[in-house]
């Protein structure tokens, strides 16, 4: 039975990732030894989407194959409170279909998304939601 996901972040500079982690994004976690510490993330959601794609008169496509965001249900309020606490954002708030996206620093390991969905997100859903496919 799965479990959970674990997520990898490749750092050039692992402490300093692991620094903002920990006391800028303030995820509690573990220290398994050496330093290598591992943290608690909260709830997730696994999508897949095609490589390429043709959407409202528009095409795309990536080389990407995996990709990291982090969710969040206040886009405005969470990148003040980050910002408070260090952290630092590439870019202005863009507005997708789908969501309100940042792009937040993480030191030494580029950037990821940070959003506010405006869907019905299961990863944030209540246990007693009925989710419908």
């Amino acid at each position: 039975m799965i479990t959970a996901l674990h997520t990898l972040v490749y750092a050039e500079d692992p402490d300093a990732a692991r620094t903002f982690f920990r006391d800028v994004l303030q995820f509690p976690g573990a220290d398994t030894g050496g330093g290598w510490l591992i943290f608690q993330t909260g709830p997730s959601e696994l999508a897949c989407h095609p490589s390429s794609w043709e959407h409202g008169g528009e095409k795309g496509s990536t080389d990407q194959r995996f990709d990291l965001s982090l969710m969040c249900d206040d886009l405005a309020a969470t990148v003040a409170e980050l910002t408070e606490r260090g952290a630092s954002f590439e870019g202005e708030v863009v507005e997708e279909q789908w969501g309100s996206t940042i792009q937040l620093v993480v030191p030494g390991a580029g950037t990821m998304t940070l959003y506010q969905p405006k869907y019905d997100a299961p990863a944030t859903a209540h246990p007693d939601d009925t989710l419908v496919w």
